[in-house]
């Protein structure tokens, strides 16, 4: 059985949604030991996911922008690096205010740049079974919660928060 290439893009962004947003909304797992660790209050690192979520919404037009450009390779490529390079600076911060800023806004900025531009691309790759693909990418946001996060616990309770994240 031959699987055509189109597939391959829908699972890979799914699995690329799944990643980034997992990071995002694994920040409930990571609330109570950085809370205990940091002496931050809870409210205060939760409040980099508002952010989060702020950012991620405005994000999506500047990184749709830079899709329609550049196309989705770079777009997706910028936004790992960028996810990469927020979640180890969050974790060695030891003020709340980077944290904040790193997570708040670095990570948000990094996940949008995965969710639109991964529908844009199906869409173009699909005529016929397009919302049945873009349904299966858009499944990698619904399934992030509940595959990343039981594995941010576990590398928590292997490591620690500074290195899980």
């Amino acid at each position: 059985m031959r699987i055509s290439y189109r597939w391959v893009i829908v699972a890979a962004g799914a699995l690329m949604t799944c990643v980034a947003l997992g990071a995002m909304f694994s920040l409930a797992i990571f609330l109570e030991p950085m809370a205990l660790d940091t002496d931050w209050s809870r409210a205060g690192i939760s409040s980099a996911m508002t952010l989060n979520f702020l950012v991620m919404g405005l994000g999506g037009f500047a990184w749709g922008a830079i899709y329609d450009r550049y196309g989705a390779r770079i777009v997706v490529m910028i936004g790992a690096v960028l996810l990469g390079l927020a979640l180890v600076l969050a974790s060695r911060t030891g003020l709340l205010l980077v944290f904040q800023i790193t997570y708040g806004v670095l990570v948000g900025l990094a996940a949008s740049a995965f969710f639109a531009p991964m529908i844009a691309l199906t869409t173009a790759w699909f005529d016929k079974n397009r919302s049945l693909a873009v349904s299966l990418v858009s499944a990698g946001m619904g399934v992030a919660p509940m595959t990343i996060s039981p594995f941010a616990r576990w590398l928590i309770s292997a490591y620690d928060w500074r290195t899980a994240m």
